[in-house]
C-alpha cells in the first residue's frame, strides 16, 4: 500500500542521519515557502533538483510523483491567470490574461517543485519508522511521534482488511458495476473494513500491554550522527542562508 522505492540505496544520502536530513529539509523547505521571489525560487528548484540527482533515484518512479504533484499546479496555470492581478493583461480572443498571475503560477510551481526535490532527496530516503524516531530524538513529543509511527503501522492492517473483504466479496460473485447494489456493496465494505480494523488493532494494543509496552517504541537500531552527518547538515544549512541571503537581496532591490 505505501511503499518506499527511494529509502533503499547506497548513496550519500541514504547513509545520512534522518534527524540531520528532517533538519536541513525543514531548513531549505522553510525558505522556499515563504520566498516571494521567483529567480530565488528558481534558483532553489534548481539547488534541490541536482540534490535530487546525487540520490540517484529511479527516473520512471520519479516521474510518477512529478507527474501527480504538477496536476495540481495545471489547475493553478489555468485558473491564476484568468483571475489573478489587477496590472498588465493580455489579449487572447475573449480571455484576459493577467501577468500577474502567470508571474504567481510560476512562483507556485517553482516553490512546488523545489520542496518536492528536497523531500524526495532528504527525507524519502530514509525508511518511515527510522524517520519518526529521528523526530523523538529531536524532542518532538514521544506521544506525537508514537501516534505517527502508530498510524503508519495501522494503514498497512486497514489495507490487509480491505483487500480480505474485497476478496471476500469476489468469491460470493460479487461483480461491480453501475448500480445501487454495487454502491451498498461497497459502503458496507468500507464500513466493515473500519470496524474490523479497529477490533484487529485492540487486539495489537493488548498483545503490545502484555509484553510490556511502556508507550515507547524502541527502534531496532539507534546510529549516532557522526562528523560527516555534521559536514552534511552544515551543507544543507548553508544552502539555506543563501536562499534567504537571495530572498533579503530581492526583497531590497
Amino acid at each position: 500500500m505505501i511503499d518506499e522505492p527511494f529509502a533503499t540505496g547506497s548513496t550519500l544520502f541514504h547513509k545520512r542521519d534522518p534527524k540531520i536530513k528532517i533538519i536541513g529539509t525543514t531548513a531549505i523547505s522553510m525558505v522556499l515557502a515563504l520566498c516571494t521571489s521567483i529567480p530565488v525560487a528558481a534558483t532553489g528548484c534548481i539547488i534541490t533538483a541536482i540534490l535530487l540527482s546525487f540520490s540517484r533515484p529511479n527516473f520512471k518512479l520519479l516521474s510518477r510523483r512529478l507527474i501527480q504533484v504538477n496536476i495540481f499546479t495545471l489547475f493553478i496555470w489555468i485558473t491564476l491567470p484568468l483571475t489573478y492581478g489587477k496590472g498588465e493583461t493580455i489579449q487572447l480572443s475573449f480571455l484576459n490574461i493577467h501577468l500577474d498571475g502567470i508571474r504567481m503560477a510560476a512562483l507556485i510551481s517553482l516553490k512546488t517543485n523545489g520542496i518536492l526535490f528536497c523531500f524526495l532527496a532528504l527525507l524519502a530516503t530514509s525508511s518511515t519508522s527510522s524517520l519518526g524516531h529521528g523526530l523523538e530524538k529531536l524532542g518532538v513529543p514521544r506521544k506525537l511521534s508514537f501516534l505517527f509511527l502508530f498510524t503508519y503501522r495501522q494503514l498497512f492492517v486497514i489495507h490487509q482488511e480491505y483487500l480480505r473483504l474485497q476478496r471476500a466479496a469476489k468469491l460470493r460473485g460479487f461483480t461491480p458495476n453501475n448500480s445501487l447494489h454495487t454502491y451498498q456493496t461497497y459502503s458496507h465494505l468500507f464500513g466493515m473494513t473500519l470496524v474490523k480494523s479497529w477490533n484487529r488493532g485492540e487486539r495489537i494494543h493488548q498483545a503490545m500491554i502484555l509484553r510490556g509496552f511502556n508507550g515507547r517504541l524502541i527502534p531496532l537500531t539507534q546510529p549516532q550522527p557522526g562528523k560527516a552527518d555534521y559536514y552534511f547538515l552544515f551543507v544543507m544549512l548553508l544552502i539555506s542562508l543563501f536562499l534567504a541571503g537571495l530572498s533579503f537581496v530581492s526583497v531590497s532591490q
